[in-house]
């Protein structure tokens, strides 16, 4: 007889796990880190109209001139359809990998066509790269927070990740320094460091200029590529264009772009630019994953950037998003309960807000969404434990006016779990069993 009562099955034996999923033995290991967000059903109730959704990622689309893009893509059809219809090559249309070299010069970068491949969103490149550098227990550095969609993709391909610290200008050179001491010292193998340097999502920070060389020196001294994912860089709301980390080390750093914040999201194309030999895997994993990237998606970005005011169209893109950002920096100003912090973001889509010790931001979530407001709560940007006491607003879709109620009704419900904080102590939200998988709610 047992004295501490009778022993109680395993999961691994239950068998109630497998009438769930009668193919849970089959999967691989590396699944294990794949979980739902713990949140989404909470975004179908945030969809509604009656809801101020400060949650999705989601560019705003109203200014793009839609009737010049449908005589556009009329023509595009009618002259090029045989070829917009049918395989293209893995690497992405020749005419589009000019124009991206282009629009990469406007940041300092220099490079060749030839060393371009178009992906399926950046994404996808970001998942390449994780494919082909990557192996289990292989240790990638990223920024404290990161984004949801790489924290995913590296947590699937059973990567370690040790994030690092930011402040108001970004990723800490000294922070960087002693996560790769402390690696080498475990005994531990960094393959990279992926950094959002321009306009950061979760944070909304923009990384210092004077900082840029001296952390590709910091890498370059502990052998560690540089992955750089640029897709708001161009969207500075006083016109500022950062130079590029891949314009000062072409031959330690991979760089991630995308026309999903400057054109239009749904057309899902995006690019990688990778030193020559890195090119040549990044194409034959294209190949494995996708086989081609939609030829015609490709045209029709090519035909806009040849026969659009496309550098006009980010400017109005520009101004529509300050408008957002200021209206909810305002907001925040006028009715955040004292004890609360946020970031002052100079581009992009995102604030980052800290609320005051003992409030969980996971737990309030449901409350608020009750309120008739949703966010992205800050754990979702960590893989480990952090981010309990943050949140992710983002100003790029709702109007001046629905953002700013959206913060009033925010900060009401923050009011009242600061006084439940302070009557009955912290409830902690349940701990997730890994980071969640990206999708456009968190994108």
């Amino acid at each position: 007889m047992n004295p501490s009562g009778p022993t109680q099955p395993s999961d691994e034996h239950d068998p109630s796990r497998h009438n769930l999923d009668p193919h849970l033995d089959r999967y691989a290991a590396r699944t294990a880190g794949m979980t739902a967000s713990e949140i989404r059903a909470l975004f179908a109730v945030a969809s509604r109209p009656e809801v101020v959704s400060l949650a999705g990622g989601m560019p705003n689309l109203t200014a793009l001139p839609l009737e010049s893009l449908a005589a556009q893509m009329s023509d595009l059809i009618r002259e090029e359809g045989l070829t917009g219809l049918q395989y293209g090559s893995a690497q992405g249309v020749p005419a589009l990998r000019e124009q991206i070299c282009e629009i990469m010069a406007l940041e300092g970068i220099s490079a060749h066509p030839d060393d371009v491949v178009v992906t399926v969103g950046s994404q996808m490149g970001l998942d390449m790269v994780t494919r082909l550098f990557c192996d289990p227990g292989d240790v990638v550095l990223a920024e404290g927070p990161s984004y949801v969609g790489a924290i995913g993709s590296f947590t699937a391909y059973q990567a370690e990740i040790e994030h690092v610290a930011m402040d108001d200008d970004g990723l800490v050179p000294e922070h960087l320094r002693e996560a790769l001491a402390r690696t080498e010292r475990e005994g531990k193998r960094v393959k990279f460091l992926y950094t959002i340097p321009n306009f950061h999502n979760p944070a909304g920070v923009t990384l210092a200029v004077n900082r840029r060389s001296e952390i590709l020196e910091i890498c370059r001294q502990h052998g560690v590529l540089v992955i750089e994912d640029n897709p708001y860089g161009l969207l500075d709301f006083n016109g500022n264009i950062y130079p590029a980390l891949r314009a000062s080390d072409p031959d330690n750093v991979v760089y991630l772009g995308s026309f999903s914040k400057t054109f239009a999201s749904g057309l899902r194309v995006g690019w990688v630019l990778a030193p020559h030999a890195v090119r040549e895997k990044l194409v034959l994993a294209s190949e494995s994953a996708t086989l081609c990237p939609p030829t015609l998606n490709q045209l029709v970005v090519s035909r806009y950037l040849s026969s659009h005011d496309w550098m006009g169209q980010i400017k109005t893109f520009r101004e529509n998003y300050r408008e957002r950002r200021d209206a909810i920096l305002g907001a925040l100003e006028q009715h955040m309960p004292p004890g609360c912090s946020w970031t002052h973001p100079s581009g992009g889509f995102y604030v980052w807000l800290t609320v005051p010790e003992g409030v969980d931001a996971k737990a309030m979530l449901p409350r608020a969404v009750t309120a008739r407001v949703a966010y992205a709560s800050g754990t979702g940007f960590y893989a480990n434990a952090g981010g309990s006491s943050q949140m992710r607003l983002s100003y790029c879709y709702p109007t001046p006016e629905r953002l700013r109620e959206g913060v009033r009704r925010l900060a009401g419900v923050l009011e009242s779990e600061i006084e439940l904080v302070h009557t009955f102590g912290t409830v902690h939200a349940r701990t997730s069993s890994g980071p969640d998988t990206p999708s456009p709610d968190t994108a």
